[in-house]
């Protein structure tokens, strides 16, 4: 079996920033719209009156201060709250490929590799702008990479699902490379007029090259010491929307075609999973929690990760050793720990361990464990 490693990660971000203020500013003004319009309703009790929403409630709530995102103004608008992504024809290239070939040729050129050097692609997140062709299809064809490509879907824990599914691609021979994908706009499958979580959400793209420790040539690289992946279902994070929305039109307006989700439930039934998940992936490598010198975690909310990290480690985690992400960048699925990864491991030293773990809808948990080259 050959050892893998993480050679080079890169990093796409939206042009635009909308902070907690300009967030709830246009989130307030479509409040105070509609209590207007359906003042007589509110008044006789057939309806309740909406809200207004904080930026110090969003902070509270998650930790999020901005959050970056392809389209500002069409989020922005009370009279849309949706971005506006013009669609473009069959032959263009698609947003989302656009995204993925952006973050994947800085992955590269942290590797140190070229489009030769990869024999597989796999593009992993939870939002795919349509059924087929893949996706990843799309990005081997637009980077002009030989070999074979596949999308994957397992929520905000698809990039760490992904990395397992690459490391072991390269593990038995299969592949001497993989360019792993995570283009997430999680600003189009948004509620921007639920106040409970019209702030989670921003958009970015990662990428990851995994290939043979034996050919890499990158400075900057991570071993595999192993991966470990979990599910378990649940109803509690969900997103309906897909193409048998159109057979039955009574339903094509619910909510439960955007994000949805129970929070407290969530965060009570995914925070001891996680933990525990991650505190037996180490016992299963012989080692202690305290050998860990880095968490990148998913960036979904501060006192998750914060709760996560006390459970691995039995005391409070500084932000040095779990490095925090969503204040500027927001949840962004499958993304954000590959995010917290790319900016914060070229620090570490020969020898050190850390661990990159997500979780999310599923509910799925995926755990990568790292010791730097």
């Amino acid at each position: 079996m050959n050892q893998v490693v993480i050679s080079g990660t890169g990093l796409f971000t939206p042009p635009h920033a909308i902070s907690n203020e300009e967030l709830v500013a246009s989130f307030n003004r479509y409040v105070n719209r509609y209590n207007t319009e359906h003042a007589d309703a509110i008044a006789g009790g057939k309806t309740e009156a909406l809200v207004e929403s904080s930026a110090e409630f969003i902070v509270k709530a998650s930790g999020i201060q901005s959050r970056f995102v392809l389209d500002k103004d069409g989020v922005l608008d009370p009279e849309r709250m949706k971005p506006f992504l013009p669609e473009r024809g069959n032959e263009e290239m698609s947003v989302q490929a656009e995204m993925a070939v952006h973050a994947a040729r800085e992955a590269l050129e942290n590797a140190g590799r070229s489009a030769a050097d990869i024999d597989m692609v796999i593009v992993a997140c939870s939002n795919l702008q349509r059924a087929y062709p893949a996706l990843a299809i799309e990005v081997q064809n637009a980077l002009g990479i030989d070999g074979f490509a596949f999308d994957m879907n397992v929520a905000c824990s698809s990039a760490t699902f992904g990395i397992q599914t690459a490391a072991n691609a390269i593990a038995s021979g299969q592949a001497r490379a993989v360019l792993m994908v995570n283009p997430e706009i999680c600003s189009a499958h948004l509620n921007f007029r639920d106040r409970d979580s019209h702030f989670i959400f921003g958009d970015a793209c990662t990428a990851v090259v995994l290939e043979r420790a034996d050919l890499a040539v990158s400075a900057q690289r991570f071993a595999v010491l192993g991966s470990k992946l979990a599910t378990l279902f649940s109803n509690n994070i969900r997103n309906n929307a897909g193409f048998l929305n159109r057979c039955d039109e009574r339903g094509s307006g619910a909510l439960d075609k955007l994000f949805v989700q129970q929070g407290r439930k969530v965060f009570k039934e995914v925070c001891p999973m996680v933990g525990e998940h991650i505190v037996a992936h180490l016992a299963e490598l012989a080692l202690e929690p305290t050998a860990v010198r880095r968490f990148w975690l998913h960036q979904a909310n501060l006192g998750m990760n914060e709760l996560i990290a006390r459970r691995v480690l039995g005391r409070e985690a500084n932000r040095d050793e779990a490095p925090v992400i969503l204040d500027r960048y927001a949840n962004t699925s499958s993304a954000g720990s590959v995010i917290a990864f790319h900016l914060y491991s070229r620090d570490m030293a020969a020898g050190q361990v850390g661990v990159l773990s997500s979780f999310g809808a599923g509910y799925s948990v995926g755990s990568v464990v790292l010791k730097k080259y």
